[in-house]
């Protein structure tokens, strides 16, 4: 009886171990950084990288100064892998850096930190060339520095009163899009905008903008969109005109969105709270000259209508965008049972994820494995675009040209042309070599090894319940166990 107790205790731990292996480790998140060339003309970019994969972005640190360069704006890149059902994402967040003139710079030593990861860099050596034209320098800081209000009341007794009025500005709050009106899953630029100009510097700044923003975001959410949103995290001025006249202008938030129906996208009028300074009427150096206030601007509401496609048997499913096809195969002469890989690349502007392929159907004659996914989408100058693939192996059983224009083609809207357009492949590979006969299980004739297996299979079909029929044997056997065990216990106390 200890025999058959130690053997069902042995079972059970075996088991576990099992279970234990069999659950995959979840993959931690990991980041590095990636530095651009090192050795440029001064007309073209130097560039920071970090890439995050295995986690979604949740905060990183600032990117580091360099002397001698401005900072030029940032990208995002998110790029989307599926294989075999599982899917990896890799997200690429870029600074672009122009030097001021030609010459050799240090960039130093410098740690990041993404989403609480440290990563290094042990900097470089940048030599920039003499070709081009240098960049202009960065604009000014977009607000004065704030002045310390003290109290000299106690040293030198009571300050003599101060009359204060209230400077004229001229800034503003703007909700902007890019279109007056768009069609149902087109892409639309929203961003949020405060304009002021230059001398509106000195009696401006932002007040717990932080505390706000949130707020004001939650407010200009759509509830009928796919959103697209730019990892941008600094609040930066811009030089733009406006009427004719110089304005700084920050962008306080933006995003791509994508109608998903016609309703129509209606953004609210929202308010931000600036700190507003009220100078002196009378300048004297023993008092303070400014007196802190507080000013509120509102924006004003904007309603973009949403169109409807055209007519089209396939309306609701068709992709919109600006699209091109392009193709690659990693092969140039075919031999029939000898698999060669077809990628189907689409590009451009547009929501490439809601973008997929119509599933191929193959004749009896050629086997088709696949896709592999891979999405690449870039957020960059209130653009959002990229490429998305799907990659395809097949295997042709006899000579021939594979039809390859009837196997993948897809049908898109162009917004620009308000038309619609098919992608269809171009590519007319000959396959020659004697005909093979067709398998009922398929396997790559390169393996030796699945295909002997293959052969020796049997190829008779199972109940799709066979598995809860083994545990049900399973859990009979380890109750018959157990039953013994505990009637071998009981006799051995007695």
């Amino acid at each position: 009886m200890r025999f058959f107790l130690l053997f069902f205790i042995g079972l059970l731990v075996g088991l576990s171990g099992v279970a234990q292996q069999a659950a995959p480790p979840a993959s931690a998140p990991e980041a590095d950084l990636v530095l651009g060339k090192t050795a440029f003309p001064v007309n073209e970019y130097f560039t920071i990288s970090f890439r995050l994969r295995g986690a979604p972005l949740e905060r990183y640190s600032a990117f580091p100064d360099i002397e001698g360069f401005k900072r030029s704006g940032k990208s995002s890149t998110t790029t989307t892998r599926i294989v075999a059902g599982q899917t990896s994402t890799e997200l690429t967040i870029t600074q672009r850096y122009a030097a001021y003139a030609e010459g050799e710079y240090v960039l130093k030593p410098f740690t990041m930190t993404v989403n609480g990861l440290t990563i290094r860099s042990e900097g470089a050596t940048l030599k920039v060339g003499p070709e081009g034209v240098a960049t202009a320098p960065a604009p000014p800081a977009g607000s004065g520095p704030l002045q310390g209000i003290g109290s000299l009341d106690q040293l030198f007794g009571k300050q003599k009163p101060q009359e204060y009025l209230e400077p004229h500005d001229d800034a503003f709050l703007a909700v902007q899009a890019d279109r007056p009106r768009v069609y149902v899953g087109q892409g639309l630029h929203v961003a949020l905008y405060f304009y002021l100009t230059p001398q509106d510097q000195a009696v401006l700044n932002f007040h717990n903008f932080a505390g706000q923003l949130p707020g004001i975001i939650r407010q200009l959410r759509q509830r009928t969109v796919w959103e697209e949103s730019f990892d941008d995290q600094e609040v930066t001025p811009e030089n733009v005109t406006v009427g004719g006249k110089p304005f700084l202008r920050y962008r306080l938030w933006q995003a791509e969105l994508y109608p998903l129906n016609t309703q129509p996208l209606v953004f609210p009028a929202v308010e931000l709270r600036m700190l507003k300074y009220r100078l002196a009427k009378k300048s004297d150096p023993d008092l303070d000259n400014r007196l802190e206030g507080y000013k509120t601007y509102r924006s004003q509401a904007r309603t973009v209508p949403v169109l409807p496609l055209p007519r089209h048997p396939l309306r609701d499913q068709v992709p919109v965008g600006s699209y091109q096809l392009r193709e690659a195969i990693d092969r140039t002469t075919f031999r029939t049972g000898r698999a060669f890989a077809y990628t189907f690349v689409v590009e451009g502007e547009g929501n490439l994820a809601a973008l997929n392929l119509p599933a191929p159907v193959p004749p009896r004659y050629l086997e088709l494995y696949g896709p592999e996914v891979e999405q690449r989408l870039t957020r960059q100058a209130g653009r959002v675009g990229g490429r998305k693939s799907f990659r395809f192996r097949l295997v042709a059983r006899r000579p021939g040209a594979v039809p390859l224009d009837s196997l993948f083609q897809l049908v898109v809207f162009n917004p620009a042309t308000a038309r619609y357009d098919t992608l269809r492949s171009s590519l007319h590979p000959i396959v020659r070599g004697p005909a093979r006969a067709e398998t009922a299980l398929r396997a790559r004739s390169t393996d030796p090894f699945y295909r002997e297996a293959l052969a020796r299979a049997d190829a008779t079909p199972q109940p799709i319940n066979v598995y809860q029929s083994v545990r049900r044997y399973a859990n009979l056997l380890l109750l018959a166990l157990l039953v013994v065990a505990g009637i071998g216990w009981w006799r051995g106390q007695r």
